[in-house]
């Protein structure tokens, strides 16, 4: 049979410490000492603590639960970055309720106020569809911290990575480094070009235009379709057209994993023909051949301030709109190496 379940005050005795210290740690409260933290979840992870969320919904008022809502889980990334909340908001206590919004409007309203209130303490949303006024307008049942590129609505918090500055680096990259002058960017939308494309099309030309390097349209290759194989048909037409170049920024991995297969068909080599650098840094990107180069947020940073915002704004109104960005990385591999 199954022994008694280890209680809060099990574990303030094992580890020494007062219950509002283990309290704190739950909760994932941010002003705790790493050594302190690291003593209770020892104490946790030794006695299987769990916390009770039927008991801390009635003393707290609160579920124990927050709402993660994103556009697609069939990319890899929002796959992956799912997996990181998931992991993280565990360790500090809460349970993640996922919602996919499909990246349509109705799905992102929906994320916001279509459910039983208190069902969830905080939601963390990644708007696609829905404009910042637009956002504004909406009645929000719960505090929210938004993620993305997309501007948020005014006195709400932000996360994002400098996708201008990322793509920069990965350019500097590739002429400073690897020498290469004929350098295009792949993936970005036809006709209207999202948030996310701007930007990172903004950081291309901004190391172009340091190093003096005259900016090409025709080095602009769009897909139709926003996976692999979108990739793949745009990259093999601008190839076939004529198309020119010695290195390639996508604007995410999936189309970056479309361009190797492009580009083998074609009969040229990665990197010594041309080289290329992804975004996102996907786990399958490591297994690639060759394996890929890619632009990597800090997505352990980001959770961990994405949560440290929505539960101060758990804890009660806040005014001010707060504005975190996150470090980046470029993970350097066989095809642009360092």
């Amino acid at each position: 049979m199954r022994g008694p379940r280890a209680t809060l005050q099990d574990v303030a005795t094992q580890a020494g410490v007062s219950m509002k210290t283990v309290s704190n740690v739950v909760r994932g409260y941010r002003h705790v000492s790493p050594a302190m933290r690291e003593r209770v979840q020892a104490a946790i992870d030794a006695l299987g603590y769990r916390p009770n969320l039927s008991g801390r919904r009635l003393a707290t008022g609160r579920s124990g639960m927050l709402a993660l809502a994103i556009p697609d889980l069939r990319r890899p990334y929002f796959a992956e970055l799912a997996h990181a909340f998931a992991r993280i908001s565990a360790e500090r206590g809460y349970r993640l309720l996922l919602e996919e919004t499909g990246g349509t409007a109705e799905g992102e309203r929906s994320a916001l106020h279509d459910r039983e209130v208190g069902l969830v303490d905080g939601v963390i949303l990644y708007p696609q569809a829905l404009s910042s006024s637009e956002l504004d307008r909406l009645d929000r049942d719960a505090p929210v911290v938004f993620l993305g590129e997309d501007p948020p609505p005014p006195g709400t918090d932000h996360v994002a990575i400098d996708n201008v500055a990322a793509a920069d680096a990965a350019v500097t990259h590739l002429i400073d480094v690897l020498g290469r002058r004929r350098i295009a960017f792949l993936g970005h939308e036809i006709g209207a070009v999202g948030r996310t494309s701007a930007l990172r099309l903004e950081g291309y030309a901004r190391a172009l235009d340091r190093a003096g390097i005259r900016r090409d349209d025709a080095l602009l290759v769009p897909r139709e379709r926003g996976d692999a194989r979108g990739g793949e048909e745009a990259l093999t037409n601008a190839l076939a057209a004529g198309l020119e170049l010695d290195a390639l920024l996508c604007r995410d991995d999936l189309a970056a994993l479309g361009a190797l297969r492009a580009l083998r068909l074609a009969g040229l080599d990665v990197p010594t023909d041309v080289a290329v650098i992804g975004w996102d840094a996907i786990e399958l990107t490591a297994s690639t051949v060759p394996s890929l180069t890619s632009v990597a947020a800090d997505t352990a940073a980001l959770v961990s301030e994405t949560l440290d915002l929505l539960t101060d704004r758990m804890g009660g109104p806040i005014d001010d709109q707060r504005r975190r960005t996150v470090d980046f990385t470029i993970v350097f591999r066989e095809s642009a190496p360092g």
